[in-house]
């Protein structure tokens, strides 16, 4: 039999839409989807600032287009709104498990989805319909999938979760092997955008010189960090080698995406992943 070669977390724009990035799961040289077949099992989004039903109002607020998140300032009906919206883009049956994230390393199992946000900063669950859910404006967004297509994660990926392993307490409490687990790692600010004091390169730095790699010295005591580059040296030592990135910077990038660190009050967006 020809081996079954799986290019996980494929990224693509979805083509009558250019406002809403859909990431897919595909596989390629396989003879039969058998517990392989990721485009059946999986949905995943990626959204961005811009509404991908075209409701967005001219105005001059910062939260203009497709703001997800409710604790910066914007209207909550707008916010309801918008997630009601995102609902419709999911599997008929799904439900969103929004995070009250705190910049933290606890990781959630869901079996079921709560009305409340649950404080963590991760999430994980092998459930059909349970939509997980993580946003950002800046930080590192990374969904995780199995090469079996029955066990899911999401992280939201600041350089705090990321000092404090998040990725290693998520995978942790996933069943699978190392060696069975894709990742994605989402648009965040970029390596020349993301400075960063002493302090926080030591940090990384402290845990293994690898780390060097991902900062650029920028000043006397000011460096640039790669949260991307950062992940993916976390995930590789974990034995994670199935990897794709949507190499774009928030902060770079601000018609496309919201970014917190350029312009502070701001809205947030969403990176979803869910079994179906």
């Amino acid at each position: 039999m020809r081996q079954k070669n799986i290019r996980a977390l494929n990224h693509r724009p979805l083509a009558t839409n250019p406002a809403i990035e859909f990431v897919a799961f595909s596989t390629v040289n396989h003879s039969k989807p058998h517990n392989s077949c990721l485009d059946e099992n999986v949905v995943a989004i990626q959204t961005s600032r811009l509404s991908p039903f075209n409701n967005n109002i001219v105005t001059n607020s910062p939260y203009q287009g497709f703001n997800l998140g409710f604790h910066v300032g914007d209207l909550p009906e707008q916010v309801m709104n918008n997630r009601q919206l995102l609902l419709t883009l999911l599997p008929a049956n799904a439900k969103i498990q929004w995070l009250e994230q705190v910049h933290g390393s606890e990781v959630a199992k869901i079996t079921a989805v709560s009305s409340q946000p649950i404080r963590a900063d991760a999430s994980f669950t092998k459930e059909k319909n349970i939509c997980l859910a993580v946003i950002t404006a800046d930080c590192l967004p990374i969904l995780l999938i199995s090469k079996a297509g029955n066990e899911i994660a999401a992280i939201h990926g600041g350089w705090r979760p990321l000092a404090a392993n998040i990725i290693t307490n998520t995978i942790g409490k996933m069943d699978s092997d190392v060696g069975e687990i894709f990742a994605w790692l989402g648009p965040c600010i970029g390596k020349t955008a993301f400075e960063v004091g002493t302090d926080v390169r030591d940090v990384f730095v402290n845990q293994h010189q690898q780390f060097t790699q991902a900062f650029t010295k920028h000043t006397t005591d000011k460096y640039f960090a790669n949260l991307q580059l950062i992940a993916q040296i976390q995930l590789a030592q974990l034995g994670v080698e199935n990897i794709n990135i949507l190499p774009e910077c928030t902060f770079s990038n601000t018609d496309k995406y919201y970014s917190y660190r350029k312009d502070i009050t701001t809205g947030r967006m969403a990176s979803l992943i869910c079994l179906r």
